[in-house]
């Protein structure tokens, strides 16, 4: 198992990172003109957050990428994860500047060019340097895959959980603290497959989601945007890729699957019957729409993420015949 001590450094100096600047930063972005744009199709409860700062996933991204540097965890586990943190980060500051200036981010389809490119360049380095030759499945052990498909595959899951992460990314705290327990669960599972740097990696993110939590949860001061989601999503599903554990990520990650699968089943609906199954998708404002409060959602989201998380956790260690 990974030494605990920089572990717990990582995360408490990521935490007070984020909380220390927060304040600065929701200053600046304030003095910028940086407030969100509420969709006009969306819960009617959410026109009062019109105006409540945006784009606070750069400070994560900086405050992260800073401390790693700081505390020289560059190597071949978290190279990549860096990579995908600022790559897709950086796009989506981009897009959260446009919509913040127009109201319309940058179109869906140059969007989706930049992560494929990104994912495309973290899968092949993943596939080269760590030289792996297929998935491993719970319960069925290694399934192997021509490069092609495997790198496909790898940088299909990183594009599908970065933009998972960004319908998730709805409710205040609520795609922060669902993260979280995420990246705990692949924080144990570096940990006991020795990969010390990687878990430090995960410490610092965890540390700096905290951080923001404390500005995020309701009545949130600060929003994640596009900058936070789609780069963490990224790097979640990157994370995995290095563990060996991919595809545990459907479970680690159940509360994001559960959201773009809302999605993905209101358009099928509507186009194939022309009726919607929910009110309104994702899934989180649906359940506002039909009476639920906004913090008990986020609560009840977070319950599970932490179950999916736990239970993840512990198929991966029956799979490795630890305790």
């Amino acid at each position: 198992m990974t030494g605990m001590l920089p572990i717990v450094l990582a995360l408490l100096l990521a935490f007070a990172g984020v909380v220390v600047l927060g304040p600065i930063y929701i200053g600046l972005l304030q003095r910028l003109g940086f407030g969100k744009a509420i969709r006009a199709e969306g819960p009617a409860t959410h026109f009062g957050k019109a105006g409540t700062p945006t784009m606070g996933g750069m400070l994560l991204v900086i405050v992260v990428m800073f401390l790693a540097m700081a505390m020289r965890i560059e190597d071949a586990t978290t190279l990549t994860p860096m990579l995908a943190l600022v790559g897709v980060g950086v796009l989506g500051a981009i897009d959260d500047y446009i919509n913040v200036r127009t109201g319309i981010g940058i179109r869906g389809r140059w969007k989706l060019v930049w992560q494929v490119a990104v994912a495309i360049l973290a899968a092949f380095y993943i596939w080269r340097h760590f030289e792996l030759s297929g998935i491993n499945v719970p319960f069925v052990g290694q399934v192997e895959l021509v490069p092609v498909l495997l790198i496909g595959f790898i940088a299909f899951v990183i594009v599908g959980t970065s933009n998972a992460v960004n319908l998730t990314d709805g409710l205040d705290g609520l795609a922060g603290g669902v993260l979280i327990f995420s990246f705990v669960a692949y924080l144990l599972i570096g940990s006991v497959l020795d990969q010390p740097q990687l878990a430090v990696f995960c410490a610092l993110v965890i540390g700096a989601l905290m951080g923001f939590l404390w500005f995020n949860v309701h009545p949130a001061q600060l929003f994640m945007g596009d900058s936070g989601s789609l780069g963490l999503g990224a790097t979640l599903a990157v994370v995995a890729t290095i563990t060996g554990q991919l595809p545990l990520l459907a479970l680690i990650g159940l509360v994001f699957v559960a959201v773009t699968m809302s999605v993905i089943l209101q358009v099928a609906s509507f186009k194939l019957r022309g009726r919607r199954i929910f009110r309104i998708a994702p899934l989180h404002h649906h359940l506002e729409l039909v009476g639920w409060a906004e913090e008990k959602i986020t609560t009840r989201f977070w319950i599970v993420a932490a179950l999916a998380a736990l239970l993840g956790f512990s198929l991966f260690l029956a799979g490795v015949g630890e305790i």
